[in-house]
């Protein structure tokens, strides 16, 4: 059975406590590899290693850091049908989706390397004569990145590349669910030529080792991705060192479809948004609010549509969805079935894990007659479950749409260009689709969302640069008497 080890200044190490966890296929419940758990001293080490990494790293010109990124880009390129591959065995989601999240890694690295000759600040006049005035950015320090297992190349990508050209030396724990995803991330990182110490990779469960992260003096900054709940105490405890923290805490995604839309372009998005991913995605698309005029018409081809998706391993080309990630999911979407149906909520599709299929499958799962106060039209399920509410306006759908404590993700489905403003306008979110479905991210523009859904950041895109950067002010007077500004002004 091989060993994944960690990753501290450079070299792969056993864990200090030599302990392993094991990595399974929810597809086949097969044993990938064995996993080294990272100790508390472990940590430390690794922290330790990025503090002595920092000065060297942060002053290396950024074009040149650029430079490594580059090149790890084109060995992404080179391996990507390999790395989805691996990714299909290790998390579940097709083959096809595998390409698209190693595809975002890709897409990050080249963007960021590209910011490498960029990262702008700002130049402004000065109220004084000769001075000159403007603002530069200047990396953290030590940061700390805590990744989910739903998206276990992109979202790292997403964190590492940014935070890298910035100047910042990383400490990385991964999902418990798929390390090896990441570790083989960090291998082409360090093949491509970036400096010991820098990256340092660590394994092991949130609650030790992700709060060892938190915790460590040296780390000056965490970007987690996950939980509400998780995102909350990082928060709270980051809070005591005053920590920089971003976070990303998912959605309750609603698709507004409206009388005028195009059903069948609606129906292709409601079935991506829905089951895509197997609806492990904190963009996908939980809720359906549909105009009662199509509710009828829409219900029954949504259902027809859905029966026809296919159940398996994501290896195999005619899958549509694969498994969940593990056992616990799947008893937590088993009991968010049964509270719909306690609710009195109509299951019209679906709600069994699927037999006789070997791993941790669970069937495409519809309401109808869902009300906006029940539990599965306002609770984060992250599963293939899907609620159908009933609207009699634009009005009233984008009021069921605010009514939950999450803003990701949103989209309408509309003919009407004054429905899609008003939908742009009134729908609390970070992101709103207009006649497409609520997955789908760019890389090169802004990912986060409202209320509940974070704290405010925003990942990729310029934005990816303010996450891992201070912005510092400079003054540079060259008049040679003293000035004083807001006296000194005639």
């Amino acid at each position: 059975m091989r060993e994944y080890k960690l990753f501290i200044n450079g070299e792969w190490v056993e864990s200090g406590m030599s302990e392993t966890f094991d990595d399974l296929n929810p597809a086949t419940l097969e044993i990938i590899g064995k996993i080294h758990k990272a100790s508390d001293e472990d940590i430390k080490a690794a922290a330790d290693s990025a503090q002595d990494a920092f000065d060297s790293w942060s002053g290396t010109p950024a074009p040149r850091r650029a430079k490594i990124l580059f090149r790890a880009a084109r060995m992404l390129e080179e391996r990507k049908e390999e790395l989805a591959r691996l990714m299909t065995v290790e998390m579940g989601k097709v083959l096809e989706e595998s390409r698209g999240d190693v595809q975002e890694a890709i897409d990050i690295a080249y963007y960021a390397a590209g910011e490498g000759r960029r990262l702008l600040g700002e130049t402004t006049p000065s109220e004084l004569p000769d001075k000159f005035a403007m603002t530069v950015r200047r990396p953290i320090g030590v940061v700390g990145l805590i990744t989910p297992w739903n998206f276990p190349m992109a979202i790292p990508a997403w964190k590492t590349m940014p935070a890298l050209i910035s100047g910042n030396t990383l400490v990385l724990k991964p999902a418990s669910d798929t390390p090896v995803m990441v570790i083989e991330l960090v291998k082409i990182l360090a093949e491509a030529g970036l400096p010991k110490g820098v990256l340092n990779l660590v394994m092991g469960e949130g609650s030790t080792v992700g709060s060892a992260i938190v915790h460590n003096k040296k780390i000056r900054a965490i970007s987690f991705t996950g939980s509400l709940a998780t995102g909350k105490w990082i928060l709270g405890e980051a809070a005591k060192d005053m920590k920089k923290v971003s976070l990303e805490l998912g959605g309750k995604n609603p698709i507004i479809v409206m009388d005028d839309a195009d059903l069948n372009l609606a129906l292709d998005g409601v079935l991506w948004g829905a089951f895509g991913t197997t609806g492990q995605r904190c963009t996908a698309a939980s809720r359906v609010i549909v105009h009662e005029k199509i509710m009828p018409l829409f219900q029954e081809k949504l259902i027809e549509r859905t029966r026809k998706l296919r159940l398996g391993s994501g290896l195999d080309e005619n899958t549509d969805v694969g498994p969940v990630i593990n056992s616990s999911q799947l008893e937590k979407i088993a009991k968010y079935v049964e509270i719909g149906k306690d609710e009195c909520a109509d299951l019209v599709l679906g709600g069994n894990t699927a037999k006789p299929l070997p791993g941790y499958f669970f069937e495409p799962t519809i309401f109808t007659e869902v009300t906006p106060e029940m539990r599965i039209a306002r609770e984060e399920i992250f599963g293939p479950v899907l609620s159908l509410l009933s609207a009699g306006s634009l009005d009233e759908a984008i009021q069921i749409a605010n009514s939950v404590e999450y803003g990701l993700s949103s989209s309408i489905y509309t003919e009407n260009i004054k429905n899609a403003f008003k939908a742009i306008e009134k729908i609390e979110a970070g992101i709103t689709y207009i006649n497409a479905s609520t997955i789908g991210a760019e890389i090169h523009l802004p990912f986060g969302g409202v209320k509940s859904t974070g704290n405010g950041t925003r990942e990729a895109g310029t934005t990816a640069i303010e996450e891992f950067t201070e912005i510092k002010t400079v003054y540079i007077d060259y008049s040679g008497k003293l000035q004083r500004a807001q006296i000194d002004i005639e």
